[in-house]
């Protein structure tokens, strides 16, 4: 595949695979630009208007348009790529059983429908939910001008239980584990059946146009690649994550060629034994936060007992971390993703390679 302003991209996907296979390569693996950093329309923006958010997030020439917009004359250096990704927000695939999304200049959010027992039933996925057309329409436009340009992904999918957090509201579901378990099991069961028929779907449809497997992360890969994540989960036991997450996370994982886990922060830290035991999961995203949790240094234990499981692991690094996180961390399994300016980019590669 040859992309403009990625010359190197078999060069890049050769790393890529060697890291999911966890073999070591000339360098790790590096992209330059920190996760959840969204591309930014530029003058695709200029005189369009719209009578309200939600319209403007179901344009989709409007979409595809500004993201063309934010990568022309860029390069992409290491294993940064051009990725479209169709994105409503992260409530998407809860949305394609019926409910309903509120839209903001960045971001969406769902409206909880689940407020009785009866409400369950009225959540069903359907092929012709407008959120799940959409979704696909954006997925064929952009099939269709990213030919040389730019690759595109699938949209950000949740299931199992934040799905059905999605649904009932965290402090609902919260009180529903003590109170009411047999409705979070309904809702979780809910949340798996029509899970892994979407995402083969929208895979199907993406390699039936040429594409790889790839989403939000911007990790392309050539099978069938997810990224599972259980944020709700921070706020439970492990007794709670056991029963009421671990099946569905094994289900989807063993459905599918590559794995990624997203571990948000150290609430999560708890269920890390569990998730590392699961062999078809390849790595581990920490994401270690803000604040007093920036510092990445101060997580280089757990990124060890990561890599001492034999997982890949990626971390995000500010600029000023690079030459200490570099003098102290091993490389193996490593994957970082780094903000730093273009023209500095070709240097860091080579301190890469030198590490």
């Amino acid at each position: 595949m040859e992309l403009q302003g990625k010359p190197d991209f078999e060069e890049a996907m050769q790393r890529i695979d060697a890291w999911f296979a966890g073999e070591k390569t000339d360098r790790p693996p590096v992209r330059f630009s920190e996760h959840n950093a969204e591309y930014t329309g530029g003058p695709a923006l200029a005189g369009r208007t719209w009578p309200d958010l939600q319209a403007r997030w179901f344009d989709a020439e409007f979409q595809v348009d500004s993201f063309l917009d934010s990568i022309r004359g860029k390069r992409f250096y290491g294993e940064t790529f051009p990725v479209f990704w169709p994105n409503l927000g992260p409530n998407a695939y809860a949305a394609f059983h019926g409910a309903e999304l509120e839209f903001g200049e960045v971001t969406s959010w769902i409206r909880h429908c689940v407020r009785e027992r009866s409400d369950l039933e009225r959540l069903k996925f359907s092929r012709d939910n407008g959120y799940f057309r959409k979704i696909e329409e954006l997925t064929r436009l952009a099939m269709e001008k990213c030919a040389g340009r730019f690759l595109v992904g699938y949209t950000d999918l949740h299931g199992s239980l934040d799905c059905a957090v999605d649904w009932r509201g965290p402090q609902r579901l919260c009180l529903d584990l003590a109170d009411d378990p047999e409705l979070v099991r309904a809702l979780v069961r809910r949340a798996d059946e029509s899970f892994l028929p979407v995402f083969d779907h929208f895979d199907a449809l993406l390699k039936a146009g040429g594409q790889m497997s790839v989403t939000w992360m911007a990790i392309p890969c050539r099978g069938k690649m997810h990224v599972s994540s259980c944020d709700f989960t921070h706020l439970v036991s492990t007794a709670v994550f056991d029963e009421f997450y671990l099946p569905s996370l094994r289900a989807e994982v063993r459905h599918l060629s590559h794995n990624i886990f997203h571990l948000d922060g150290k609430g999560m830290l708890r269920h890390l034994d569990r998730i590392l035991a699961i062999p078809e999961i390849r790595a581990i995203q920490w994401v270690h936060g803000v604040g007093d949790d920036a510092p990445i240094l101060q997580w280089l234990p757990v990124i060890r007992r990561i890599q001492a499981a034999g997982k890949g692991v990626l971390v995000d690094l500010a600029l000023r971390e690079l030459e200490p996180f570099l003098d102290a961390a091993d490389p193996q399994g490593l994957y970082l993703c780094i903000a730093a300016p273009e023209s500095v980019q070709p240097d860091i590669l080579k301190r890469l390679e030198k590490w």
